[in-house]
């Protein structure tokens, strides 16, 4: 993590991307889940310190998976060329009861484009 002083105080600014791969709204029996992909040396502690304290969200539960990245040949004319991309790890996040609708799938008004009929794009 990256530091930056502002009047005298340490503050930590966050330097870990998290990408969002799927969400769950909550239901009646079950709270709203997300999937994450992140860096292999975040810590179940920092995925919970980051949605928490940056974006407020209600965290109950994380758990992680570790993926190696895919490995490749790359056959040439003289010769074979070996990589591989690189291991993420995923994070998938319990919320609490209070959090039942994950944001995903709002309606935007102006941002979402219907065909009317004669084939135009009509904006709503």
């Amino acid at each position: 993590m990256a530091s930056a002083t502002t009047h005298g105080y340490r503050m930590w600014m966050p330097n870990m991307p998290m990408v969002l791969l799927h969400a769950e709204h909550a239901t009646e029996t079950t709270p709203a889940k997300a999937v994450f992909r992140v860096l292999p040396k975040m810590t179940k502690h920092e995925v919970k310190q980051y949605l928490t304290k940056i974006y407020d969200l209600p965290v109950v539960h994380v758990r992680t998976q570790n993926y190696l990245g895919k490995r490749m040949r790359i056959i040439g004319k003289r010769q074979i060329v070996y990589g591989k991309r690189p291991d993420y790890k995923k994070a998938f996040v319990t919320f609490d009861n209070t959090l039942a609708d994950t944001g995903l799938g709002c309606f935007v008004p102006g941002m979402n484009a219907q065909k009317a009929e004669g084939g135009q794009v009509r904006l709503e």
